[in-house]
């Protein structure tokens, strides 16, 4: 965020179905960004969002520069987080230097209504 980078989340997931991914419950995380809720779900759908989390990164312009993952870990795998590919991302959109290639999205899936 120091570097211009603007963060915000959005949860989709149904929270009547799911009381664990309501706002009141994700609230408690304490996130130093704006976190939002899709209610509706029209947001991921939109986007083509289809598990939690999926990363989108666009530019100033609103152009998408990178789709995917936070990094390889995920839940079992016995990866510890790291961020990196986010990381990579992030730094190559602050730095102007070429995009790191999309990867496939890892988390669980939506809880559609």
């Amino acid at each position: 965020m120091p570097l211009g980078v603007g963060f915000v989340g959005v949860s989709s997931n149904d929270a009547e179905a799911y009381s664990d991914d309501s706002p009141e419950k994700m609230a408690e995380a304490s996130y130093p960004f704006p976190y939002l809720y899709d209610a509706s779900q029209d947001i991921a759908k939109a986007y083509g969002a289809v598990c939690t989390p999926d990363f989108f990164v666009f530019d100033a312009e609103d152009t998408l520069m990178y789709r995917g993952r936070l990094d390889a870990s995920t839940p079992g795998n016995g990866v510890q987080p790291s961020g990196d590919e986010m990381r990579t991302a992030l730094w190559a959109l602050v730095n102007g230097s070429e995009m790191p290639e999309s990867q496939p999205s890892m988390g669980c899936s939506i809880k559609w209504k």
